[in-house]
């Protein structure tokens, strides 16, 4: 009869295990993307949920817009933070308000130091009021083929993504970034970026792990490496136990 009580314990703590939540990881994408971004990426383990961006009011900053959306996040829960791009930029704010087991971020900036040139000196000279939502959103529709010709390799995913964006959201987010504040960051960000990023150029960028030819898109045109690295990443915290 104990060996049948023994069984039936072993069976019973197997199942509540079972039903334990999985450590979920928030995905938050770039600028002119959204949640097809990551559609390539193999993340073995967790339960993956898209961090879904609205239209800020005029004037919002970048760390007010990080705490709006971090109401998206479940906190009784381990979690972990993916972002890309601007999604990197507000992991970074999100981490001075939350606790997430890790951060990694993917062709992005850690804070103000890390952005072009051209973002700064919009600080002292902010051209981008001259132009439309509009003509900001065409512009980039425009230029990103130029500026990132790697994104063809995922040609009809980058532009149906971009297609889809919110004109005010563009041009209100262009002002984030371009008034962003920061100057210091947390070392235990996990930073990934390539070396041809030619939207956030490498030269001053404190990355961790490079990726060879890699362009500002290697989120979805370089899967296998960015899906490895953030696995290896992932397996040190041991979530799941």
């Amino acid at each position: 009869m104990k060996y049948a009580y023994l069984f039936l314990g072993v069976i019973i703590s197997t199942n509540v295990y079972s039903q334990q939540p999985r450590p979920i990881i928030y995905l938050i994408p770039g600028q002119g993307a959204d949640e097809r971004l990551f559609g390539n990426l193999t993340i073995e383990d967790y339960t993956m949920k898209h961090i879904k961006y609205h239209v800020p009011e005029k004037n919002t900053s970048l760390k007010e817009y990080a705490l709006q959306l971090s109401y998206q996040i479940d906190t009784t829960q381990k979690f972990a933070l993916i972002g890309v791009s601007l999604g990197g930029m507000l992991a970074t704010e999100m981490n001075e308000f939350l606790t997430p087991e890790k951060i990694i971020i993917i062709s992005s900036a850690k804070s103000q130091y890390e952005l072009p040139f051209r973002y700064r000196f919009q600080k002292i000279v902010p051209l981008y009021k001259m132009f439309s939502s509009r003509a900001i959103k065409r512009g980039a529709t425009i230029m990103q083929p130029l500026v990132e010709p790697d994104r063809n390799k995922e040609k009809e995913t980058f532009k149906s993504m971009l297609a889809d964006k919110n004109k005010y959201f563009m041009k209100r987010s262009v002002q984030m970034i371009i008034k962003w504040d920061r100057k210091t960051y947390s070392k235990n960000i996990v930073h990934i970026h390539g070396d041809k990023d030619n939207t956030i150029p490498i030269k001053n960028v404190n990355y961790n792990h490079l990726i060879n030819g890699g362009s500002h898109m290697i989120t979805l045109t370089r899967p296998d490496e960015i899906s490895k690295i953030i696995n290896e990443e992932l397996n040190k915290l041991n979530l799941n136990n």
